[in-house]
């Protein structure tokens, strides 16, 4: 019988976990097998794509390799349990993330201006206050703290939340549904239920969101909950799952994402104190330094594609049907494209990661997301006199989306500009 070891721990969720196991796993397979046939226990098999090149030229073909029908890694048992939920559907949600055309081009068009750098312009000054108020609580936790818990996931939720159009008093129940969302597999995020685990989470999503539309339909607002609720694609109002897909996945991306590169970012600059030292001395840096803590962390670690038809792929023969696991991680530690790719960089020029994904599929928050870090960081950078690790960091067990879930440091800040 073929060992598994390797295609096991490619599924495993402790394997993202580990920075250090994932990147020794995969710089092997980018040397030997950069497109290996992946037959794990308990998962339907798939073609594992490691390298950065071969990334790009599946998904600049977006006609050739769809979105749909597999979208992310997930047990046999759970595609079994999210079927007989659904009477059959392959997907609990359908989301931008799902979509092909002519579908994503239609749904994407729908709010893609709401994320463009000239509206993003009106909320800079909302952005920048927010960034303020959390580096003040920062600074009331006298000295010490979780910077994950305690600013880094609610910076980017308060902002995401505030362009969606979500009170704040409901933010604690945003910011758990998505951590048991993208953490289902982490034993300190999950649900306390042993069984449908992501069905229980995305049905509090759904009532969420249904009692929203309703209320943006009778009283539309200056909010994107409002564009969503009342969308129409050629003159018709978009469906209740597409609809209650869009909301979760603005809700949910629109932050998890964020807080991971901000938390992760920030430990790669206190584990490379002279990186640190020159962002510090000039901010002017910031920009490039906030590319290379996003491929740093690259808090997406995969989607899949479904060959439309045969295709031969870097000497592999991809038969039609076929899934292939795209490794954005893996990729964006590529020594063919990344000189000394192991080395944390602020000034990394140019750098192509593709945390952001490639092609038609290319994050569609990604401005805000630069925006929102860049305005914490100016903040930090300004305020913060000393930091330093005070414990263990520790990252989410997690193969889709993950980052840190702990990162305890120690602090001293400057007295704050009257």
């Amino acid at each position: 019988m073929a060992d598994k070891t390797i295609d096991n721990a490619i599924v495993d969720p402790k394997t993202y976990a580990s920075v250090d196991g994932f990147h020794k796993l995969f710089t092997k397979l980018r040397a030997e097998e950069p497109v290996r046939w992946t037959e794990p226990d308990g998962y339907r098999p798939f073609w594992t794509v490691s390298k950065h090149a071969d990334i790009m030229e599946v998904e600049r073909q977006n006609d050739k390799f769809l979105n749909d029908p597999r979208l992310t890694l997930q047990t046999i048992e759970t595609e079994q349990q999210v079927r007989e939920f659904t009477g059959g559907n392959d997907k609990l949600i359908r989301s931008l993330v799902d979509m092909d055309n002519p579908d994503h081009r239609n749904y994407r068009g729908l709010t893609q201006a709401w994320f463009m750098p000239p509206n993003l312009k009106a909320i800079s000054a909302r952005v920048d206050a927010l960034a303020e108020k959390y580096i003040d609580r920062l600074e009331a936790k006298g000295g010490e703290c979780d910077f994950v818990s305690d600013v880094a996931v609610w910076y980017p939720l308060r902002v995401i939340m505030t362009v969606l159009g979500v009170p704040e008093e409901d933010e604690p129940i945003m910011l758990k549904l998505t951590q048991e969302l993208f953490g289902a597999t982490d034993p300190d995020m999950k649900r306390s239920e042993e069984s449908t685990i992501t069905v229980n989470t995305v049905t509090e999503f759904f009532n969420y969101f249904t009692a929203i539309t309703e209320d943006r339909r009778k009283n539309p607002k200056d909010d994107v909950a409002s564009v969503i609720a009342n969308a129409t694609i050629d003159g018709q109002p978009i469906g209740h799952v597409e609809a209650m897909g869009y909301y979760i996945i603005v809700a949910t991306a629109g932050h998890d994402t964020t807080s991971s590169t901000a938390a992760g970012g920030l430990l790669a600059l206190m584990q490379n104190p002279e990186e640190f030292a020159k962002l510090k001395a000039n901010p002017d840096l910031l920009p490039g330094a906030i590319d290379e803590m996003i491929r740093w962390t690259t808090p997406v670690k995969h989607f899949f594609r479904t060959a439309a038809e045969d295709y031969e792929l870097r000497g592999q023969k991809i038969k039609k049907g076929d899934n292939l696991l795209m490794c954005y991680w893996s990729a964006n530690r590529d020594e063919d494209v990344f000189d000394d790719p192991f080395s944390f960089r602020i000034e990394r020029s140019p750098n192509k990661h593709l945390a952001f994904g490639y092609g038609a599929h290319l994050c569609l928050g990604q401005h805000l997301a630069k925006m929102e870090i860049r305005s914490l960081y100016k903040e930090l950078l300004a305020r913060l006199d000393h930091i330093e690790l005070a414990g263990d960091p520790a990252w989410v067990e997690a193969s889709f989306v993950s980052g840190l879930k702990r990162l305890p440091v120690r602090y001293s800040m400057k007295r704050k500009a009257a």
